[in-house]
């Protein structure tokens, strides 16, 4: 189930679908006759690509999903947190590069917050969620590391390495943090239906967001009239967790 989820999910994704709808636009062109279809398919095509490297729709869309939940500045001093959770978010095994290289940007951003949160608590537990995921590394143990060259005493970390969704991190958390409430990092766009996964398997969280990707200037700038790549990234999240939202919703765990 859980290849052919993440098989689905990037076969449905925006750039996927753009390829798709060229290539068969294409194929359509030339070396069929049904050259309506192919000019529908192939145009199909094009407005999709320059809706993402536009952002037309989706960056909108991603920042309702990031603004949802607000940042968590100050720890509350009265609510009695001892555990900071911090989800994995991708992480390379390429070991001829530097430790905070192979962390995957999702995953750094997630730690520093957690970092920065857990200094905030006196005797506070930082657990470090995330295992292996085919051939990529343990989201844990590269952000274990890390945390360590960060000044993090190892004393005060846990680590699952099991997990590879986040629903199984839910479950697993819940195991180690029993009844205790725990501030929960992830990134932004990802922290609603975390939430709610975590809420349903019993956890009491206050929700930490972080890496927020939809952002704007205040200003109009001369580059704005040109595509970007930023665009790719934020169309890939928005339908990604779209997706994430409704086949959670549909299995009854939101």
């Amino acid at each position: 189930m859980f290849l052919f989820k993440k098989l689905f999910s990037s076969m449905v994704m925006p750039l996927s679908l753009t390829l798709l709808l060229f290539l068969f636009g294409l194929l359509l062109l030339w070396f069929t006759r049904r050259q309506k279809t192919g000019k529908v398919l192939v145009t199909a095509g094009m407005l999709l690509l320059l809706a993402q490297v536009y952002g037309w729709g989706f960056e909108p869309a991603l920042k309702s999903l990031e603004r949802e939940i607000p940042p968590v500045v100050t720890v509350p001093a009265d609510a009695g947190y001892r555990w900071v959770v911090v989800l994995g978010g991708g992480t390379y095994s390429d070991k001829e590069i530097p430790l905070h290289s192979r962390l995957g940007k999702d995953s750094l951003a997630r730690l520093v917050e957690g970092v920065r949160l857990y200094r905030q608590i006196p005797g506070a537990k930082l657990l470090l969620s995330g295992g292996k995921v085919f051939g990529f590394g343990s989201d844990a143990e590269s952000m274990h590391n890390l945390a360590l060259q960060l000044g993090v005493n190892p004393a005060d970390m846990v680590l699952d390495v099991e997990s590879q969704d986040t629903e199984t991190q839910a479950v697993i958390v819940r195991q180690m943090v029993g009844s205790d409430p725990v501030l929960l990092v992830t990134s932004a766009s990802h922290m609603s239906r975390a939430t709610g996964l975590f809420r349903k398997a019993g956890v009491q969280v206050l929700p930490a967001p972080a890496h927020y990707l939809a952002q704007s200037n205040s200003t109009f700038s001369p580059t704005d009239i040109f595509p970007s790549t930023d665009g790719f990234t934020e169309a890939q999240r928005v339908a990604y967790e779209w997706m994430g939202i409704v086949w959670a919703k549909l299995r009854g765990r939101l």
